[in-house]
């Protein structure tokens, strides 16, 4: 039986690549971003336009959208926003804020309206970064919301005890995030960019969809951890 699939952040980069295996493997592939992919929507995928960032507008288009839908086998939250590389102290409360609500509270009110209806929900796999352990200066907003998107994913864990829950580092991929991030001048201060430059154009950091295969694949065994858990692609 073919399975059922939510992913957010569906546009471009692992999003995108992620859809893009689910329908080549015969799965229902609904996605949700704010520009539409239209060679996946030729392709089969049910989408809708929703700006992750405002709440009251995009809950009301999501829960209409999936009424109906009865259950999920698995739930991609992809969607998030990097933030510009620079010192917390330099950073804006204005761009926090935002960071915040694209990368943790719309996965909360996400996932308030998928357990509405009694639906079934499998599995939800929040993808995660290295970023959320690693404090690498510069890195702030995006640090700070994964960090708290992790500890999000473990206290619904706590309360969705029929769904299993991970918060999911895929390792470095060939996006959109990473072009901006390698394009960036060397700067000794945050350390990690000299890191993402070697690594671009190599095995290191595949493209999207790539990507989404190894992730696909590794889901099944996350299964067998504690749900709850944070997990990192290249530690499985």
């Amino acid at each position: 039986m073919a399975e059922t699939i939510l992913i957010t952040g569906v546009s471009f980069g692992l999003g995108h690549g992620l859809a893009k295996v689910y329908l080549e493997q015969g799965a229902t592939v609904y996605g949700c971003s704010r520009n539409a992919p239209e060679e996946l929507i030729a392709q089969g995928l049910i989408f809708q336009a929703i700006d992750l960032a405002d709440a009251e507008r995009g809950q009301p288009a999501l829960a209409e959208w999936l009424s109906g839908v009865a259950q999920f086998d698995t739930v991609i939250l992809n969607a998030a926003k990097l933030g510009e590389i620079r010192d917390m102290q330099a950073t804006p409360l204005s761009d926090l804020r935002e960071t915040m609500e694209i990368n943790v509270w719309a996965n909360k009110w996400l996932l308030d309206t998928l357990f509405t209806e009694e639906r079934s929900v499998q599995q939800v796999v929040a993808i995660s970064s290295g970023a959320s352990l690693s404090g690498s200066r510069g890195w702030n907003g995006y640090s700070l919301s994964k960090a708290a998107l992790n500890m999000l994913i473990q206290l619904y864990a706590g309360e969705q005890p029929r769904t299993h829950f991970t918060s999911l580092a895929p390792g470095l991929v060939d996006t959109a995030m990473q072009d901006y991030l390698t394009n960036l001048p060397a700067d000794e201060r945050y350390k990690p960019l000299a890191i993402l430059k070697a690594a671009k154009g190599t095995e290191q950091m595949p493209d999207g969809e790539t990507c989404a295969r190894r992730l696909i694949g590794a889901f099944p065994e996350l299964r067998q951890r504690t749900s709850g858990s944070y997990a990192d692609i290249r530690k499985l």
